[in-house]
């Protein structure tokens, strides 16, 4: 094992979820990563448990609706070989409902943030002619879910940078590819209680994920074993995007 020594990794929204997830499995095979989020208290936590484990971790407090943060994140990980955008937020509800303050904020964190961390560290990545990024983006970019409209939108415009930036970025060494989850087992999804439940019995396999099902395929992404894949996007869905 240990097929990233010698790498560093800038996983966003590393404290919880998918994110902390990808942030152990990255380190459990060498990498040094930089966990970005909103709280001290979680950050603390992921970073004990990644070294707890052996592995190396540093969190990084960044509000990604902030520009500053998101300037003051991308000037602090700026060499690093591995970016996972995984950090998001998903309002739902029907879109008349939907405050202009939450379309705002989940544009800001989904789109606007990936955008200019990728836009600052893709080109040093390019410059050494190495590295990876990967976004992370959800099946519901895919089709239309009622109740998901902004959230599904934001996701589906990162699919889109996902192939842009593979194609503006893999002519110089860098891949650039995305996980598209389906319904998994986070503390955010278990606040949508009967909403989510309706959700995963739409999937195949009859089961949410576990956050750490999708980050083995982010770990896969960020490896050398995924050297020829550029401009992906992974289903990681139970099916749902087959039927």
């Amino acid at each position: 094992m240990g097929e990233l020594v010698g790498k560093t990794a800038l996983v966003t929204g590393g404290t919880s979820g998918i994110g902390r997830a990808a942030a152990a499995a990255l380190a459990r095979e060498g990498a040094q990563v930089l966990i970005s989020g909103r709280s001290e208290e979680r950050g603390a936590e992921a970073v004990e448990a990644i070294t707890a484990d052996g592995g190396e971790a540093e969190f990084i407090r960044a509000d990604l609706t902030s520009p500053k943060d998101v300037r003051a994140l991308a000037a602090r990980a700026s060499e690093v070989d591995i970016l996972v955008n995984n950090a998001g937020v998903f309002p739902g509800g029907p879109t008349h409902e939907l405050p202009e303050s939450a379309f705002d904020e989940t544009f800001a964190v989904n789109v606007k943030a990936p955008f200019y961390l990728t836009a600052a560290i893709a080109p040093r990545m390019a410059a050494r002619a190495s590295g990876t990024i990967i976004n992370v983006t959800t099946m519901v970019a895919e089709f239309g879910m009622a109740g998901l409209s902004a959230y599904g939108a934001s996701k589906a415009a990162t699919a889109l940078l996902t192939k842009a930036w593979a194609a503006e970025y893999g002519p110089h060494g860098v891949r650039v590819n995305a996980v598209s989850p389906g319904p998994t087992l986070t503390p955010g999804t278990k606040a949508m209680g009967d909403g989510f439940a309706a959700i995963v019995s739409t999937i195949p396999l009859g089961r949410a994920a576990r956050p750490e099902e999708i980050a083995e395929v982010i770990l896969f992404l960020a490896s050398d074993r995924a050297s020829y894949l550029n401009g992906a996007v992974v289903p990681v869905d139970g099916g749902r995007v087959a039927v």
